[in-house]
C-alpha cells in the first residue's frame, strides 16, 4: 500500500511563510504527478499547484508568484513553499498523489492517493 503523510502547518501570521511537506511511502516504483490542494472553511477543494515526472508545474492562477512547488524524485517528497501568506489562504492542505505505480506482493499496481491533510491558519 502506499501513504502520504503531510507536515508543515500551522498557525502564521500574515506576511508569513510555511514550507508544507509531504512524503509518500510504500513500495513505490514511480509517480506520475503530485500536488497540492486546499479546502478552505466552508468551500470545496481546489487546485493549488501540481508537478509532474517530467517537470511540468501547474499553479491556481491566484497563487503564482507566492507558492512554489518542488519535488524530490528520490525521496518521494512533494513540498509547498508558501510566501506572503494571507488570512484567505488559511484552509486545510492535502497531498495528492497521481497515478502512482507500486509493488504489492507479486504484483504491480496503479492508484492515486490522497494524505489526511494538514491546517494552515494565517491570522494576526
Amino acid at each position: 500500500q502506499v501513504q502520504l503523510v503531510e507536515s508543515g502547518g500551522g498557525l502564521v501570521q500574515p506576511g508569513g511563510s510555511l514550507r508544507l511537506s509531504c512524503a509518500a511511502s510504500g513500495s513505490i516504483f514511480s509517480i506520475n504527478a503530485t500536488g497540492w490542494y486546499r479546502q478552505p472553511p466552508g468551500n470545496q477543494r481546489e487546485l493549488v499547484a501540481v508537478t509532474t515526472s517530467s517537470g511540468r508545474t501547474v499553479y491556481a492562477d491566484s497563487l503564482k508568484g507566492r507558492f512554489t512547488i518542488s519535488r524530490d524524485t528520490a525521496k518521494n517528497t512533494v513540498y509547498l513553499q508558501m510566501n506572503s501568506l494571507k488570512p484567505e489562504d488559511t484552509a486545510v492542505y492535502y497531498c495528492n498523489a497521481h497515478r502512482v505505480t507500486y509493488r504489492s506482493g507479486d504484483r504491480w499496481l496503479s492508484g492515486d492517493y490522497w494524505g489526511p491533510g494538514t491546517q494552515v491558519t494565517v491570522s494576526s
